[in-house]
């Protein structure tokens, strides 16, 4: 009998979980869309995903008292776009305060640059696992008017104006600023090596 890996995509009315699905499975794995706090603790990995308005998306979580579970998860979670952002201190989005994993606030692009930033850009300076066999300067897709500045917690970085975090990890956690679903061969290795990551 072979041993299947239960990996959980959060749900709590965030966009972009269908297309994060399918990227899954691609991968010949198979996800489930929930948001049972039992059910998502007792996955093996999760998914934290965001597309949308931060405020919002929090008081999202807030109902369903997902904000209180999510920095106790003590398997790999992987938070993306709005969903590491929220994994934040803060975000200058709505004036939001975050889920406080990692150390840093996100803040707006200034006047300088086309905001949103929409569609190909670089990685570089990787580190940790979730990047093993990905070369640098590797294109990525992004959507995103808001980001973390470099910390100490950057496991990726990427420059759009000005240098910031296109990936964080801290402990268990892990965060990409880009949609590893839409991001062509290289973001599916980088899914694969999520859940490949053991704790």
């Amino acid at each position: 009998m072979t041993y299947k890996m239960r990996i959980i995509i959060i749900d709590y009315g965030a966009g972009n979980i269908q297309s994060i699905k399918f990227a899954i499975q691609r991968l010949g794995f198979e996800a489930v869309l929930s948001d049972d706090p039992e059910e998502i603790k007792a996955a093996d990995k999760v998914i934290f995903p965001g597309v949308g308005e931060a405020s919002s998306a929090m008081n999202k979580l807030k109902n369903s008292g997902l904000d209180t579970l999510v920095p106790q998860l003590k398997q790999p979670v992987l938070g993306i776009c709005l969903g590491m952002q929220l994994m934040c201190n803060h975000t200058e989005e709505g004036d939001t305060k975050g889920l406080g994993i990692f150390d840093v606030d996100v803040v707006r692009f200034n006047s300088g640059v086309k905001v949103p930033q929409i569609g190909w850009n670089q990685i570089e300076t990787l580190k940790t696992p979730l990047f093993d066999g990905v070369a640098e300067k590797e294109y990525i897709y992004l959507v995103h008017s808001y980001y973390a500045p470099i910390t100490k917690d950057t496991i990726a970085n990427t420059t759009y104006g000005v240098e910031y975090s296109t990936a964080l990890h801290k402990n268990n956690f892990f965060g990409t600023q880009f949609h590893p679903e839409k991001s062509s061969e290289v973001g599916e290795k980088i899914l694969f090596n999520f859940l490949s990551i053991k704790y």
